[in-house]
């Protein structure tokens, strides 16, 4: 349910903008609909702008958990029922939280769409769920938890990661939340939540399908135009400047066969769509490990045998931040510190001597094959849309961020890497954690407490 979403992801189709509707409800609602006849059937997507960013201290976890309850019923729908209806009718449902959004995502044969529809403008307003239902899914979400973040190694490295490389609280905090807040959550915490985040005026519908798009836009007005909207509390202002960043070195042990190494440096924000060191960034994850010809997977896993995994990539942090991320596992005979080297080295040699136009187009191509699938997909094409819109882009955008990212030069590349070597790197280790040292102490109130060998 939680993932980050970087600009490669917004570049996964191109639209035929003749078949796409956008409108905006009296209400505030925004309302994207997109034809594609291929199949009877469709993407449903409604999307929240409310994720752990706009939490607070002591109260993290909550736009996670409200997704959990937003399953538990309304008068008409009851506890349960909504995802049982779906699966009835043939479709599948789900949802996912983030830092920045909360998402409902149904797929469903086209002649469903209409009771699909009207139980999430039902949810969007009459949701009515117990103290005991609250209880009982807090116990899930504790468990959920434990299994992502406590016992796993990925888990515990990307939250002291976040603890250690942001200042700002709601940064720090994971998106699932803290284990103790999740003990000291109470149901009228996310009762208080819904009726804060969960308006049209801070909701986003996207159906992609066999459907009519004027035809299915006032289907839409009708079933959401009704409900009101709402003032929106004042957000947190998540912005951190890269000239505040400071270097970390810390590590974590947990009970892993392997040890992880992940290097991380905070970078610019695409703030706008013409900003472009992000898209020179994000050519230069592409460069280190972004296909099998990347150098990463040729010289490291394949070539040399001293990694196991690699991977490395921008991606956006929040509304406001973003990061390059490297991460990597050493195999048997690497020690994390040697990985370490050989994983800057590549990204010097390209600071100091440049990448080539050849290597560079060599990138592209499978990009823009996976672009070409993507098209093939009513899902890929209702998250992609959506992602775009969401993020301030403007969904027609997806032709314009691919065109600006296979216009990245050699010198843009080579420019990026100079900027990470120029940047404080926060670095998290994990290693196994061995019989005759202490677990990790436990977190302190609403925050991680420093996790010491």
């Amino acid at each position: 349910m939680l993932r980050y979403a970087g600009l490669l992801l917004l570049a996964g189709l191109s639209s035929v903008q003749a078949e796409t509707l956008f409108s905006t409800l009296p209400n505030g609602m925004k309302v994207l609909i997109k034809e594609d006849a291929r199949a009877p059937v469709a993407a449903v997507r409604l999307w929240y702008k409310v994720g752990s960013v706009d939490e607070h201290e002591g109260k993290t976890g909550l736009s996670h958990a409200l997704e959990h309850m937003m399953f538990k019923g309304t008068d008409s729908v009851p506890e349960g029922e909504f995802s049982r209806r779906v699966a009835a009718l043939g479709g599948d449902d789900n949802a996912y939280t983030n830092r920045t959004e909360t998402v409902y995502t149904t797929n469903i044969a086209v002649k469903n769409l209409d009771e699909v529809l009207k139980m999430e403008a039902d949810r969007m307003v009459n949701l009515n769920f117990s103290d005991k239902a609250f209880d009982n899914e807090m116990d899930v979400i504790r468990e959920e938890r434990r299994m992502r973040t406590d016992d796993s190694p990925a888990g515990k490295m990307w939250e002291t990661l976040n603890i250690k490389m942001w200042d700002k609280p709601f940064n720090k905090a994971p998106v699932i939340g803290y284990m103790n807040d999740l003990h000291t959550l109470k149901a009228d915490d996310l009762r208080a939540w819904y009726k804060q985040w969960y308006a049209p005026n801070n909701a986003m519908l996207v159906i992609v399908g066999d459907v009519k798009a004027k035809e299915t836009t006032d289907k839409v007005g009708r079933l959401f135009g009704g409900i009101p909207a709402r003032p929106l509390p004042q957000r947190n202002d998540e912005a951190e400047r890269t000239a505040d960043a400071r270097e970390v070195n810390e590590t974590v042990y947990a009970v892993t066969a392997q040890p992880i190494i992940t290097l991380n440096w905070r970078v610019p924000h695409a703030e706008k769509i013409s900003d472009g060191m992000p898209y020179a960034l994000e050519m230069l994850g592409l460069v280190l490990d972004g296909t099998d010809s990347s150098r990463y997977s040729r010289k490291l896993q394949r070539g040399d045998a001293v990694a196991l995994d690699t991977s490395a990539g921008y991606t956006d942090f929040g509304r406001k931040n973003a990061i390059f991320s490297v991460f990597a596992m050493p195999n048997g005979q690497t020690t994390p510190e040697e990985l370490k080297k050989r994983l800057l080295d590549e990204i010097r040699d390209i600071a100091e001597n440049g990448v080539g136009k050849d290597e560079l187009a060599l990138i592209r191509t499978p990009v823009e094959t996976r672009r070409i699938f993507a098209r093939d997909s009513i899902r890929s094409q209702a998250d992609t849309l959506g992602e775009l819109e969401h993020n301030g882009f403007g969904w027609k955008s997806e032709d314009e961020i691919v065109r600006r990212l296979f216009k990245v030069t050699p010198e843009q590349v080579q420019s990026a890497a100079r900027l990470l070597l120029d940047s404080p790197m926060a670095q998290i280790t994990v290693l196994p954690q061995q019989a005759e040292q202490p677990q990790p102490p436990a977190a302190a109130k609403g925050r991680l407490k420093k996790v010491k060998p």
